[in-house]
């Protein structure tokens, strides 16, 4: 909807769905922007520094840069919601370059999500007891 490039750097703001029983692969944190995320259909449930919340339509989250954060869809329709990261230091690349790793078939490979999220400003937290698996 809007990114670097149309703002000059200042915002970025697209929409995002999240399947049926989908989890975020790997825990994170941002150095250097904060996202604010508001539901636009079904249910996402953030964990952000270790309190958790339902987002749902109208419901809106905000994680501050050097939060430790990560959301699913435990319902059981899929869920939308619309993130506006500020600086806008992250774009569409950043989303097909998991994808891709993610819709590759079998286990995601953990190092690789690691390596794109480093990439583009995304601190990975490895879970206690996790043995190298993503979340």
């Amino acid at each position: 909807m809007l990114d670097a490039a149309g703002t000059g750097g200042s915002v970025a703001m697209f929409e995002f769905t999240v399947p049926v029983g989908a989890k975020v692969p790997l825990p994170h944190y941002h150095k250097q922007y904060d996202e604010t995320v508001y539901g636009v259909e079904g249910v996402m449930t953030f964990t952000v520094e270790g309190k958790v919340s339902d987002i749902g339509p109208g419901e809106s989250c905000f994680v501050p840069r050097g939060a430790v954060h990560g959301f699913n869809n435990l319902k059981q329709t899929d869920a939308k919601a619309l993130a506006i990261v500020t600086p806008a230091l992250i774009g569409p690349d950043y989303f097909k370059e998991m994808a891709a790793i993610v819709n590759a078939g079998g286990p995601p490979d953990v190092e690789k999500l690691k390596a794109v999220m480093l990439k583009h400003g995304l601190v990975p937290v490895m879970p206690p007891n996790s043995q190298g698996r993503g979340t």
